[in-house]
């Protein structure tokens, strides 16, 4: 799913960690900095709104690995400071209020495979909820607490759980390691196929919380996975509110999986013993996300339209369960709902979704369809509401991810200085660091579109200076480079580095309409191309503080591709690139890349019936004209854009006898993750950086 990678961000917004943070500041934001920061997430607010529980993720330098805990917060007590709900090396993660409000359940492995546990909110020891042979890959309680349902990876020819975990130990204990396949896919993402699928299960709970019985499965008999491969979650079942049924969303494609995206949604008895009956027949795209309005009667969920597409827009579906009557809601608004809840009185829904270099909060009337904006500049990553309180995890540029609380009905949009904050993680660990200055702009794009840009000084920028440019292209290509914090591509390290840096959000970017978005599919490097030379044009005119003489270009996925485009098309334009996994041959990529879908859609069809389509804009075609120095870096791993990709611009730009290096992370896939990875990734960009646009030294 190509389109949900490598999404980063810009942000004009004042940091927002606290008093120590404003302190003078005598240094820059260091990749030592970003991979230290705590993280907070999954906001979960209990029945009564009086507390949220949330996740904190740390980072273990020694041990090369975040670690997550749970915290509750006490909204009734003014400046009420957070407690720590779960301890030890094990992570605690996806916290769930009970009905009552008197516990949180999660997920961890503290007993050695992941397991449901439940942890009292007044203290206490944490309870075992289940103890399976296999490990609860995600859940989600019922709203009455009498019933929960699990997500397991089973193989569904297996009668009961010991049976999957009997053949899992003779699959690790062979000494025969052979794998056979006769159906795509052969491997995802990061992973190769084993033969097991994720199965949706629910099992009856006892008075104490625990589950009785063995897990009864809900989608066994379907042949797809639920939650979906590789990213889905429990976003994508549901109870309804009198919990006796189930509706989750699922593929079911046979041996045409690795090119469908036609997800439907099924319903089920929560206690199982009947066939999933499915719910959005007559759509061939994407159904997703199902969620009941408060009284049942209702269900929304979020519907593409464009089979085979990936990006296309989510739209906002209403159906009715008496009359199995569907209406589209907010249709005449272009944008994409990344996430949605109803109010609680079901009258309104409130939804995340890009907007114009934004990921913004917005309140949409299910009756009038009208969209309000909740929140103002920023980025909203996470949010619940309870009663007439919202809780938002929001971000920009000058800080990571905070909590924030407004109320329903305040006067919208919210700006970030009328928010309640709520925590103040990162603020020692800051307190000495100057964030660079962001700054949005506009510009006439090709066919004379208005496309927008982002712009950051340095972190000690001192006025009159000009600094050098890294220009930074994101992936996707359906994404944006918005007002958001990244822990990847994060624009502050290049500021923190004494770097000017510059990123468009070309056709093709997500948050300036559907058309805008769909503008880049058989065009990859065609007006994407155009508007990131206009817009690196209009940023030097514009900002004279930007030395366009001392450029680089920098990129990952879809901005890796551009890279080679860059090199072979605009050779003239930079000193230097830098490709991170990047697309190097759009044939070898129409058959080793996993998720067809995503190359099929984009050049219009397949390779053997397409290839003029493929062939336009492969940059093998135009190595002739390569003579730019280039780092490439490829993760062993990923499996979306394969490592002979990577091994081919390399083995090209070595043959042409252009100043290149070639650096392999046999550990990490289409990102970095691992914290040691990301410092030497950091460290070694910039120093091919500062050889490039640095003055001799």
């Amino acid at each position: 799913m190509m389109s949900r990678l490598l999404i980063m961000g810009a942000a004009v917004l004042p940091v927002v960690l606290g008093a120590n943070a404003a302190m003078a500041a005598p240094r820059g934001f260091a990749v030592e900095d970003l991979v230290r920061l705590e993280r907070v997430g999954s906001p979960a607010l209990s029945p009564d709104a009086s507390r949220v529980v949330y996740t904190v993720r740390s980072t273990n330098m020694e041990k090369n690995k975040g670690n997550t805990q749970l915290w509750m917060l006490d909204l009734r007590k003014p400046n009420a400071a957070p407690v720590r709900l779960t301890q030890g090396e094990a992570s605690s993660t996806d916290p769930e209020w009970s009905p009552t409000g008197d516990a949180v359940y999660f997920l961890s492995s503290r007993s050695g495979s992941s397991q449901v546990w439940r942890q009292p909110a007044g203290g206490g020891d944490a309870l075992k909820v289940t103890d399976l042979p296999l490990d609860v890959d995600n859940f989600r309680l019922s709203p009455t607490g009498e019933r929960i349902a699990l997500g397991l990876a089973v193989f569904r020819d297996c009668a009961d759980l010991p049976c999957s975990k009997k053949r899992i130990d003779e699959m690790e204990n062979s000494k025969q390691h052979g794998k056979v396949y006769d159906r795509l896919f052969v491997r995802h993402w990061d992973t190769w196929a084993d033969g097991r699928n994720a199965v949706l299960f629910s099992a009856p709970l006892d008075a104490t919380g625990r589950i009785k019985g063995a897990p009864v499965s809900l989608s066994g008999a379907l042949d797809g996975d639920v939650p979906s491969k590789p990213f889905g979650d429990r976003d994508e079942y549901r109870f309804s509110p009198d919990g006796k049924s189930v509706i989750f969303s699922v593929r079911i494609a046979g041996k045409t999986e690795a090119w469908s995206t036609n997800f439907d949604l099924f319903q089920v008895p929560a206690e199982g013993g009947a066939a999933p009956r499915n719910l959005t027949p007559e759509n061939p795209a994407w159904d997703t996300k199902p969620t009941f309005s408060p009284d049942g009667k209702t269900l929304a969920y979020l519907a593409m339209s464009k089979p085979g597409f990936e990006a296309d827009r989510f739209q906002l579906m209403m159906l009715d369960l008496a009359t199995g009557k569907k209406r589209k809601v907010a249709a005449s608004w272009d944008r994409s709902i990344a996430d949605f809840r109803f109010t609680p009185d079901g009258s309104a829904v409130l939804a995340t979704a890009d907007d114009v270099g934004q990921h913004r909060l917005f309140s949409i009337n299910v009756a009038s369809g009208k969209v309000t904006p909740l929140s103002d500049k920023g980025y909203v990553s996470a949010f619940d509401v309870r009663g007439d309180t919202i809780v938002m995890a929001q971000a920009n540029l000058s800080s990571p991810a905070q909590l924030f609380k407004t109320t329903l009905g305040a006067t919208a949009p919210v700006e970030l200085a009328q928010l309640t904050q709520l925590t103040q993680l990162n603020a020692e660990a800051l307190k000495d660091v100057r964030f660079g200055q962001a700054e949005q702009f506009s510009f006439q794009g090709a066919n004379g579109d208005t496309v927008y840009g982002h712009v950051m000084k340095p972190w000690n920028a001192v006025a009159g200076v000009k600094y050098p440019i890294a220009f930074l292209v994101h992936g996707g290509p359906q994404g944006s480079f918005g007002n958001a914090w990244s822990y990847r591509w994060n624009p502050q390290t290049y500021a923190g580095a004494g770097y000017a840096t510059v990123f468009i959000d070309f056709h093709g970017s997500t948050g300036y309409g559907q058309q805008f978005t769909d503008a880049i599919s058989n065009d990859w490097g065609g007006k994407p191309l155009v508007d990131l030379k206009k817009g690196l044009d209009a940023a030097v005119k514009k900002f004279p503080w930007l030395d366009r003489n001392r450029s680089c270009a920098l990129g990952a996925s879809y901005g890796g591709y551009m890279m080679n485009w860059i090199a072979g098309n605009w050779s003239d334009g930079f000193r230097c690139l830098v490709n991170h996994d990047g697309v190097f041959d759009t044939r070898g990529m129409a058959y080793s890349t996993e998720e067809l879908w995503f190359t099929e859609w984009e050049n219009g069809g397949t390779y053997f019936d397409k290839p003029a389509s493929y062939e336009k804009f492969n940059p093998v075609h135009f190595v002739k004209n390569w003579k730019t120095p280039m780092l490439v870096i490829q993760g062993d791993l990923d499996f979306r854009i394969p490592t002979s990709q990577g091994l081919g611009t390399f083995s090209a730009l070595q043959r042409r006898g252009i100043e290149s290096k070639l650096v392999v992370f046999p550990d990490e896939n289409h990102w970095v993750l691992k914290p040691a990875n990301s410092v030497q990734w950091h460290h070694t960009v910039n120093a091919w950086l500062d050889k490039h646009l640095q003055p001799a030294k």
